[in-house]
């Protein structure tokens, strides 16, 4: 099994690393009943933005829109509703939702609706500091009223997953394309 310091993944699900490919070694909890899912999100989030192919399999019924999962990798196996893994396979696209940092600011690119591009710059001190406190999974309870009112903001343009008490920074930190950047 990995986690690594130099594995550059998160610890908290149990992988292993050959080269670019990354299987986890349990299914991943998406039920979004607590911490487990938060950090199953986050080591699918990191598999993403290194540009690594990830075998897993999900476990549990999402208590949420699984549809804003579609930008991270898909999994072998999704128990609860094959007709949501069936959308998830199709509509899967490396790189349509990311961000990218600048001093004092983050621009997130989504591209997840067909024919759309949209393109949000965090500036806002409140905003900025949430999204990147949520790159770790964190819970709400430990948000105070300023990062409450980002995490909503957050929450409603689909930039991060609140559920169970826990919250999560969705879109990746592309540190590695699939193919030249001139070629996207």
């Amino acid at each position: 099994m990995s986690g690594l310091p130099g594995d550059g993944l998160p610890g908290g699900v149990p992988h292993r690393r050959t080269g670019r490919r990354v299987e986890a070694a349990a299914p991943l909890d998406l039920s979004g009943a607590g911490r487990a899912t938060a950090e199953a999100v986050r080591f699918l989030r990191e598999c993403q933005g290194h540009g690594l192919s990830v075998r897993w399999r999900a476990a549990g019924t999402p208590s949420y829109d699984p549809a804003v999962l579609r930008h991270l990798p898909p999994p072998e196996e999704l128990p609860a509703d094959p007709d949501a893994l069936a959308a998830w396979r199709a509509d899967h696209t490396h790189g349509v939702l990311y961000h990218r940092r600048g001093p004092d600011f983050v621009t997130v690119l989504d591209r997840r609706r067909r024919g759309t591009a949209v393109r949000l710059t965090l500036d806002h001190p409140g905003l900025l500091g949430t999204f990147l406190r949520l790159l770790e999974p964190t819970p709400v309870a430990a948000l105070d009223p300023v990062g409450r009112e980002a995490l909503a903001l957050l929450t409603a343009e689909r930039l991060v997953l609140a559920c169970g008490g826990w919250a999560v920074t969705l879109p990746p930190r592309i540190r590695r394309w699939p193919v030249p950047c001139t070629a996207i």
